[in-house]
């Protein structure tokens, strides 16, 4: 049971049909089991699209101008595989974090009869979001884009088209990660192709493609007459040309190098967040509540799904948490009565006529059945 030492409210949050159970409408049935979860928001929208073509601009980069033209097979074929794989994990790993419910809370179900079947005692309140009218669990925030509560919501990412959450910070902290591991390796391969082209192939090609002034002074010949077509041979760089080829290798060096910081930066605070059980929310607000102190090795397998396995590296096995919120998590207690003045108090009248109790005894029976956040 938490003990929570003080509360804050927004002036919306006062007024008093925000307070009134009465006022929520029913949560709908529950949808089929399986049911796809999709934030229906432009801005996410467009910036997950963004995200697949970084990701196959990158891919095409990789393949078609350092690889295939590479006269190396053994090279090419490991670290096409290599990049293959790793950009597969994280095109995975970024639909399962867009597509799965980070942690929802059921919409609507601050009811009466709900709110009477938690059985309240006297010092206990549970806490309702003016907005979607549900029940907050510990810890658990509200989502201006997916206009949702989330549990352990740790932020809203566009790039991912979803909050941060319980059930999908798994396959964020791997999609940040993998991203990482792709833009590595694509700024290696791309200093290595550098190299490898300056050293040996692009002169000779820079020479085909430009003119000897001094000669074409000389013999005052024109450029179609003694210009030769190009042969590309196996075993040259690229099969475009070398202006076409460094403006290609330059773009992807630049995203690599830019998602590369971004997402290191990212992945590492995910598994502070993690590790200290702390959620960025909560580290912005300094909401230091007194919680059970777990191990970070605890934490971090919750988060995972179990012992320590491949399967922390695999996007399609979910983490140890649980799907519903439980009776001890909607449920809290006041740490002292001097908080009562601190909270406001929600009725739950039979009839919206009914008048509230004027003695503090019935506040504190009012209290214990409901309150605002």
């Amino acid at each position: 049971m938490m003990l929570i030492p003080t509360h804050h409210f927004r002036a919306i949050e006062r007024k008093p049909e925000y307070l009134q159970p009465e006022k929520c409408i029913p949560p709908p049935h529950p949808g089929p089991t399986g049911t796809m979860w999709f934030i229906r928001d432009g801005c996410g929208i467009a910036c997950a699209i963004v995200t697949w073509f970084l990701v196959l601009y990158a891919e095409f980069v990789v393949l078609f101008v350092m690889l295939i033209p590479s006269g190396d097979y053994v090279y090419s074929i490991i670290n096409g595989i290599v990049f293959n794989l790793l950009a597969f994990l994280a095109l995975a790993s970024h639909c399962r974090a867009m597509l799965t419910d980070p942690g929802a809370v059921p919409k609507g179900n601050a009811t009466k009869e709900f709110i009477e079947s938690l059985q309240l005692k006297p010092g206990q309140v549970v806490y309702k979001c003016p907005k979607c009218c549900s029940i907050k669990p510990d810890r658990a925030h509200h989502c201006s884009v997916c206009k949702r509560c989330i549990r352990k919501m740790d932020h809203h990412c566009p790039w991912v088209n979803n909050c941060v959450g319980e059930n999908n910070q798994k396959y964020f902290v791997l999609f940040t990660m993998y991203i990482a591991l792709i833009s590595l390796h694509a700024l290696i391969m791309v200093g290595f192709h550098f190299l490898h082209c300056f050293e040996e192939d692009w002169t000779n090609i820079l020479q085909a493609y430009g003119s000897d002034r001094k000669e074409g002074a000389e013999a005052q010949v024109s450029l179609h007459d003694t210009r030769q077509p190009l042969t590309v041979s196996p075993t040259e760089c690229s099969s475009f040309s070398p202006p076409t080829t460094v403006i290609l290798l330059i773009l992807l060096c630049f995203e690599a190098l830019l998602f590369l910081i971004f997402t290191s930066v990212m992945f590492g605070t995910q598994v502070h967040s993690i590790c200290t059980d702390e959620t960025g929310i909560e580290r912005l607000k300094r909401k230091n509540q007194p919680r059970e102190v777990r191990g970070s090795c605890k934490l971090v397998k919750e988060a995972f799904g179990g012992e320590v396995s491949l399967h922390w590296l695999n996007p399609f096995s979910g983490p140890c948490q649980p799907q519903t919120p439980l009776r001890k998590d909607l449920v809290r207690q006041l740490s002292s009565l001097s908080d009562l003045e601190h909270a406001v108090p929600a009725q739950c009248p039979s009839s919206p006529s009914s008048s509230p109790p004027s003695s503090s005894e019935g506040k504190e029976q009012d209290l214990a059945e409901m309150t605002d956040e």
